[in-house]
């Protein structure tokens, strides 16, 4: 198995509020670990910014429902003005194959981000 590290950006997201930026899908045949993630207010006024991880998975051996769902990571936080907020900070989260990392604003495309990942093949 191959470790890779990775960093996805973005440089003003999303097109319209309500209309989430994906911002990172696993590949096939990968395990992706998130280690970080920065979003930056990039707009005059502050802004507030939703982050969502999409996952349709099985839970092999868990108890519960039989499918892993949407989880939102932080749902409306405020970004002041030319301020960032880091998520995730000292923790991480497993991706399997497919799932998603989604962003949102609420304001279009005033929030820049930066995504720091392991990457397992």
């Amino acid at each position: 198995m191959a470790n890779t590290f990775k960093v996805v950006t973005f440089a003003a997201e999303p097109n319209a509020s309500g209309t989430e930026y994906v911002m990172y899908t696993t590949p096939s045949t990968t395990t992706t670990i998130v280690l970080g993630l920065l979003l930056t207010n990039i707009h005059t006024a502050q802004v507030t910014a939703t982050v969502r991880l999409i996952s349709d998975t099985s839970k092999t051996g868990a108890t519960g429902n039989a499918n892993n769902t949407t989880s939102v990571l932080i749902k409306d936080a405020p970004i002041p003005v030319g301020s960032s907020l880091e998520l995730l900070a000292g923790n991480k989260i497993v991706l399997e194959t497919t799932d998603q990392i989604d962003i949102d604003c609420s304001v279009a495309d005033k929030l820049s981000g930066t995504l720091s990942i392991m990457e397992i093949t």
